[in-house]
């Protein structure tokens, strides 16, 4: 990269860090420092040409694309255009063309690169106190994303086999590890929902390796398999899950710790059909595992010490397993990813990839407010948060360096301020009170509709000039 292309994006990354409230003397440190993300660009994005839409301009782009409120292509050159007469530069075209054709040059591992690092470093740099006893507790879950109807993406992510051909639309699927304390992405991998090894679980066998040894996992019952406890606990990962519902569990056997709580052996199963010989040799005869009966739940863990962990501790624990499930709603539902808009796989998955750093970016700047207020990050809103950012967004963008500071601090104030109700054991119905209006539902393929209406419209032409 010659002199001239290095300053150029060194600007950049300054712009793209004081965006997100990052810079010198914060309390948690730079999440993204300069340096490296310039050297990210230089390692992942290659000898590129100098253009209007560079690999950061266009990463940039795109990830205040899917922040914002429209989330079309048009709207994210409009602010390209916005941003350079700010600059003093030649204002470029509102042709969307050149944006969507640097979009597909843009190279997916420096999104996925950037996006776990963002994630991996906040992670680090959170105070201890706001883990669980100090240990780094993970959670586990999975979603399904939905996307446009395009051969493409139909070959890569085929619908559901209960829908018919031209009516369904294609289906990924998505397991994420995210950080209970503080609530960043840290991994992800995505597959179709169809065929072999397409599953949450064996996904997550994919991701299983970036586990680190103290880690606490919290999963559902399905990821309570044998085999996947005994690679996590072998790799000194503890675990907390839920009883899978077909295993029977007999609190009269093993060690008896109190009312309905034991140490038991768990046998090893015969090996399955997609684990090789090697591996299955690997696993240990027996799994010496905890389970517990508390709170109308059956709970398993390799927490064994009944008199460090009581059941209780676990119970809360393990409740906290449904804060994954309020990131993946803020994800979809507040990020509005549930329905993606690429209409090839590669910029499907370019677009998660975005999401999930835009919502990490998000996270850094709700964990510097709560170190400032005082408060844990997960007692803030995400939705008041990204609104805010959204507000802060040109204020950040063009402020002089002298009132940078100032503007970032009214930010992370005012983020530190809307916080979350303490709402313990709150209990909601999953029902819809406003009904949706009754519109046909989609039976026959799009094509085969239009076609019979233009039909009608030639016959009623036809009809009227008798």
């Amino acid at each position: 990269m010659n002199h001239i292309k290095r300053c150029a994006v060194a600007g950049q990354v300054k712009r793209f860090c004081s965006r997100f409230a990052q810079g010198a003397g914060l309390a948690l440190g730079q999440i993204i420092p300069r340096q490296d993300l310039l050297r990210w660009v230089e390692e992942e994005a290659g000898d590129y040409r100098e253009r209007i839409y560079s690999p950061l301009q266009t990463l940039t782009l795109f990830i205040e694309q899917v922040l914002g409120a429209d989330q079309s292509c048009q709207d994210a050159v409009a602010r390209g255009l916005s941003q350079r007469v700010a600059l003093a530069q030649s204002p470029c075209s509102l042709n969307n063309g050149p944006y969507c054709r640097a979009r597909a040059r843009l190279a997916l591992n420096l999104v996925e690169r950037i996006g776990c690092e963002v994630g991996q470093r906040l992670c680090t740099a959170q105070p201890g106190a706001w883990r669980w006893r100090g240990r780094e507790v993970k959670l586990i879950d999975g979603t399904t994303l939905s996307m446009p109807d395009t051969v493409a993406n139909q070959t890569e992510f085929p619908q559901g086999a209960t829908q018919k051909p031209g009516l369904g639309f294609p289906l990924a699927r998505l397991v994420a590890i995210i950080s209970l304390s503080c609530g960043a992405v840290l991994e992800w991998t995505t597959s179709p929902c169809e065929g072999k090894r397409t599953g949450e679980t064996a996904l997550l066998w994919q991701l299983a390796h970036r586990l680190k040894a103290g880690d606490i996992v919290i999963a559902d019952r399905y990821f309570s398999g044998y085999f996947l406890l005994a690679w996590l606990i072998r790799h000194g990962v503890d675990v907390v899950v839920r009883q899978h519902q077909l295993r029977h569990t007999d609190f009269r056997r093993g060690k008896r710790l109190g009312a309905k709580d034991h140490v038991v052996d768990w046998a090893r199963p015969q090996r399955p059909a997609w684990m090789d010989a090697a591996l299955y040799a690997t696993m240990p005869e027996a799994l010496m595992l905890r389970e517990a009966r508390v709170g109308g739940l059956t709970l398993v863990t390799s927490l064994t010490a009944a008199d460090k962990v009581s059941k209780q501790e676990l119970l809360t624990l393990y409740h906290a397993r449904w804060q994954v499930e309020l990131d993946l709603r803020s994800i979809k539902t507040v990020m509005q990813m549930d329905v993606l808009r690429c209409k090839s796989p590669e910029m499907v998955k370019k677009e998660i990839a975005v999401h999930l750093l835009a919502y990490n970016l998000v996270r850094t700047v709700m964990a510097q407010a709560a170190f400032l207020g005082h408060v844990l990050p997960r007692r803030l809103s995400f939705k008041a948060a990204l609104q805010l950012i959204r507000a802060f967004e040109e204020n950040l963008r063009h402020a002089p360096q002298g009132r940078l500071t100032l503007r970032q601090a009214y930010l992370l104030a005012g983020i530190a301020q809307i916080r979350l109700p303490d709402r313990p054991g709150r209990v909601e119905p999953r029902v819809v009170k406003r009904r949706p209006n009754q519109h046909a539902l989609m039976t026959q393929p799009r094509n085969v509709l239009k076609a019979t209406i233009l039909k009608q419209r030639q016959t009623l032409y036809g009809e009227g000039l008798r």
